[in-house]
Parts: structure tokens; sequence; C-alpha cells
């Protein structure tokens, strides 16, 4: 009998150290690509696209997608905030300040970029933890280039697309609009 109290007791810490396990998506501390401290904090409130970026991949003509959801949908209270990485056979080698260059001359992004991070592995971003760790309701690894995460004004994650799912795909889409039209 005096097992019962205790095993709850463990069992409520376990559930405890398990919620804290994800960070909060807004606390995590994040460079921007001109190298500057930041977060997601300013865009509490707002619905967020969250994607890891290349520009010698396959998927690459999907920034001409992402920059026209962003600017579709920017005023509505939408941002697309783009992470670099060059761990899917080194399709993003340039430095920070050419991956800047390339996607405004390439495909006019006025979109957030963010510095280059990675998103699977033992320095896997924290950001990416909180996105596809055990704590998200989409974890797993990211598998390649523009895997995107809808998160909604609330910052929780509301729909992981797979690369190959354009980010003018009827179901992503579909996704953003209902996220944006819940305030």
């Amino acid at each position: 009998m005096k097992l019962l109290p205790r095993l709850g007791a463990l069992l409520v810490l376990l559930a405890a150290g398990s919620l804290q396990a994800a960070p909060d998506l807004y606390d995590v501390p994040l460079k921007t690509i001109d190298g500057q401290d930041a977060s997601l904090a300013p865009y509490k409130g707002s619905v967020m696209l969250v994607v890891n970026v290349a520009s010698k991949c396959g998927n690459t003509p999907q920034y001409a997608a992402l920059e026209a959801d962003y600017e579709k949908y920017k005023d509505q209270g939408f941002v697309v905030v783009g992470f670099p990485c060059n761990q899917f056979h080194d399709q993003e080698p340039g430095t920070n300040a050419q991956i800047k260059e390339f996607c405004s001359e390439t495909y006019h992004v006025v979109f957030p970029l963010f510095d280059k991070i990675d998103v699977n592995g033992p320095q896997r971003n924290p950001l990416y933890t909180a996105l596809a760790g055990p704590g998200s309701p989409y974890p797993g690894d990211i598998k390649w280039n523009f895997t995107k995460f809808l998160v909604g004004r609330d910052g929780k994650i509301l729909a992981r697309f797979e690369p190959k799912t354009k980010p003018d795909a009827p179901e992503v889409v579909a996704a953003i609009q209902t996220a944006l039209a819940n305030k």
C-alpha cells in the first residue's frame, strides 16, 4: 500500500520532467543571418512557417512559393522563418552572407532568415528539438531540406509538411488560412 503513493509521486515527477523537455519556441536563443542575437519572440502572436532551407537543393525553387505565401499573408499576422542547413549532401555550403545574397538576388526573399544551423544529430539546434524532438506532436528526424512546420499564434506546432510538399500546395495553404482564422 505504501508503494502506491510513491509510485504516484514518481509518475507526477516524470510527467513534469517530460513536459519541460521541449523548450518554448520563443525562448530559444538564435542568430539572424547577419549574426545578430535573436529569438522568435518578435513573432509571438503570429502564425509561423518554420523551414530548413538550402541554396543548392532540388527543392530550392520552393523559395519562390515561400516568399509568395509570406507576401500574401504577412498583413494577417503570418511569417516565414528560414533556417539554412548544410546537413543534407552539402546543399548549403555558403557563408551566411552568400546565402543572404543568393536568396535576395535569385528569389527576392524578404522573409526573415537566420544563422545556418543543424536540424538533426548531436548539434541539433534547440529550436529543432522543440519542433521535431520527442516532446513535439510531430517528432522525428528532419528528412531533407525544406521540411516545414506550421506554428499557431499560441506557439503550438500545428502541422509538419515534408520537403516535397510545396509551400503553395492546397493542404499547406488551407492550414495557413485556418491558423490565421484562429485569433
